[in-house]
């Protein structure tokens, strides 16, 4: 069942530590099928290296596995919330990356002092509130936190972005932890001055509608 999706999903896994987002077993991926609205997520507590598109697990909205031996993340309930509550998000992305989660770890949101955050994000990045792994309580934070950006920060725990598409929701994640570790290294130099909405703004719509090739939508 959803074999190619399957398979999608354990590479957008693979590339979590490729792009040092994460560590040992945690963090995740999940791939939502627009046709039968089954979500595609890594299982709990296997090791990135050993992942097989097998191992891979279907579950329905509802949270009632579908397909696969193995048991879903424990992050499931959360990523199934926040499918439910925003239906153009097909793909979300969750890490631990050091630069953001040190964001996350004082409750503070990323602040827009470069221009690549306004073209990946529009604004600063958000940080929401503090709760314990399991159900769907982080899920609840994200979609009360994330706005219209495609990531935000949850208080002492970590990342969480979303996308159309797998593929969009893990350039967010890498995309954050860029902007995090360049920041962070700006405000041990000195405070730096963050960009006025208007300008992020005009960053925003020029990287979203006029960057790349618009035909394929790449950047």
């Amino acid at each position: 069942m959803l074999e190619a999706i399957k398979e999608e999903v354990c590479q957008l896994n693979k590339a979590l530590p490729e792009h040092g987002l994460v560590v040992w077993t945690s963090g995740n991926v999940s791939v939502r099928d627009p046709e039968t609205g089954y979500v595609v997520i890594k299982p709990s507590g296997v090791k990135f290296g050993e992942l097989k598109s097998e191992h891979m697990v279907v579950v329905n909205l509802d949270g009632q596995k579908i397909d696969g031996e193995l048991d879903a993340s424990s992050d499931t309930g959360s990523h199934l919330y926040i499918y439910r509550q925003m239906s153009l998000v097909n793909g979300i992305v969750h890490t631990h990356s050091n630069y953001a989660t040190a964001f996350a770890a004082l409750g503070r949101p990323i602040p827009p002092v470069l221009t690549a955050i306004g073209d990946e994000f529009g604004g600063p990045i958000p940080c929401g509130g503090f709760s314990l792994i399991g159900d769907e309580e982080i899920g609840k934070i994200v979609v009360e936190t994330i706005g219209q950006s495609p990531a935000c920060l949850l208080k002492n725990h970590g990342v969480f972005t979303v996308g159309s598409t797998g593929e969009k929701a893990l350039k967010a994640a890498v995309m954050v932890e860029d902007v995090a570790k360049t920041v962070s290294i700006a405000l041990q130099i000195g405070k730096p001055d963050e960009i006025s909405q208007e300008d992020l703004d005009k960053l925003h719509h020029r990287y979203t509608y006029v960057y790349g090739q618009q035909l394929e939508q790449s950047s």
